[in-house]
């Protein structure tokens, strides 16, 4: 929730008074994954959400919903491995909050993150619309992206601690962001708050959100393209229209301090029952909400860069989204498992001959691993991923 401004205080104008040149087209395929978009599921989700309580620090609500949300990216065909709980604590209490960061590995460029996020904490209240909104968005755009190979990494980022001061996700920055080594490399970060409508009004217009601050500028002007390529998407794949404004006081500010790229989602017409008892699915328009989740979907599917063609897709899922990367690759080779369900491995390196020149097994292993190649020849190999009852086949160069 934004707690400090009012959208009337926002420098905002409508596109209709932009003069924007994009090179974006309609991509059927993508339109096809937004239609998949459910009303059911939107509804559902808020409902779950509501019925959770006051997700406040150190609460058994908070951490139910934390649980929830786990259950939900299994249900979805996400693993355990894919999934990490970011532990903190913040001045005043000695209760622990957790973020919940869900990795989906680009095929192209598996080092390099879209995120999208949204808080799932509430204070004086269940908090549907403010953040539960924000979170069936994500939900609903992992169930739909799942399947579909993207050509950058996904982090679907649930934080917690917004509502007392964004202490979620500046950890994150401070902690996971700047605490990488390289430094975590972001393409684009996608903030979802507050986006569930007014009951009763006409609620037909997304706010999409860009950094104009001055601390730092450097990013201001990669975040303006990237907004002004959300709010095509918006236009691309749904009826709704597009308000432009400046990005303030939620998640994306401490990645834009760090000077990283973002864009976001705000609710047009403004509830006034957020941060109370009142703020209840029966004072929100589901239909509004659904039609925003569409939006995100479509803006993910051009962020990421989803490739949407069956062939692929299939191959994609019959290897369990397993990728090695770089290739061609010289000093080490990196095996993210993907959606292998499989706590142990082994790898194996064959040449032209069918001959084993390199082997490792990985026992309790994470996401990603390592392999050293630097010792192999220049050359094509082919990678084998072995489990107990499968084996995965990448072909790779060695240079």
């Amino acid at each position: 929730m934004k707690t400090y401004l009012k959208l009337s205080l926002r420098v905002s104008l409508l596109l209709f008074g932009q003069t924007i040149a994009f090179s974006q087209s309609y991509i059927q395929g993508y339109q096809d994954v937004v239609n998949q978009v459910s009303q059911t599921n939107t509804t559902t989700n808020l409902t779950d959400f509501e019925n959770l309580g006051i997700k406040i620090r150190g609460s058994a609500a908070q951490t139910n919903t934390l649980n929830w949300l786990k259950n939900k990216y299994l249900s979805y065909g996400f693993t355990a491995g894919q999934m990490v709980e970011d532990p903190f604590t913040y001045t005043g209490s000695t209760a622990v909050c957790k973020n919940l960061i869900v990795t989906k590995t680009g095929t192209l460029y598996p080092n390099t993150y879209v995120i999208i996020c949204a808080h799932y904490d509430t204070i004086n209240g269940n908090g549907t619309n403010d953040n539960g909104s924000g979170t069936n968005i994500l939900l609903e755009t992992a169930r739909l992206l799942q399947s579909i190979p993207t050509e950058y990494s996904i982090k679907f980022i649930h934080f917690s601690g917004e509502e007392a001061g964004l202490y979620g996700s500046q950890h994150y920055v401070s902690n996971v962001v700047n605490g990488t080594t390289p430094k975590l490399d972001i393409r684009l970060v996608f903030n979802i708050d507050q986006v569930g409508g007014v009951a009763g009004q006409t609620n037909n217009t997304i706010t999409c959100e860009r950094d104009m601050s001055n601390t730092p500028s450097t990013n201001n002007a990669a975040s303006n393209t990237k907004t002004n390529e959300l709010i095509n998407c918006v236009e691309l794949y749904t009826n709704l229209n597009t308000l432009l404004a400046n990005a303030y006081s939620s998640d994306y500010v401490p990645f834009e301090d760090n000077n990283e790229v973002i864009t976001g989602f705000y609710e047009t017409n403004e509830s006034n029952v957020t941060h109370t008892a009142n703020d209840l699915l029966i004072n929100m328009d589901p239909t509004y909400a659904y039609n925003v989740t569409k939006a995100a979907v479509g803006a993910m599917l051009h962020f990421a860069v989803a490739n949407t063609s069956v062939m692929s897709n299939e191959t994609f899922n019959s290897d369990n989204q397993v990728t090695v990367y770089p290739n061609p690759a010289k000093n080490n080779l990196f095996i993210n498992k993907g959606t292998l369900d499989a706590k142990n491995y082994t790898v194996k390196i064959v040449d032209i001959n069918g001959k084993t020149v390199s082997e490792k097994e990985f026992n309790n292993s994470q996401l990603t691993e390592q392999f050293p190649v630097s010792q192999l020849s220049s050359g094509i190999y082919m990678c084998v991923v072995s489990t107990e009852s499968k084996q995965i086949f990448k072909k790779i160069i060695i240079e």
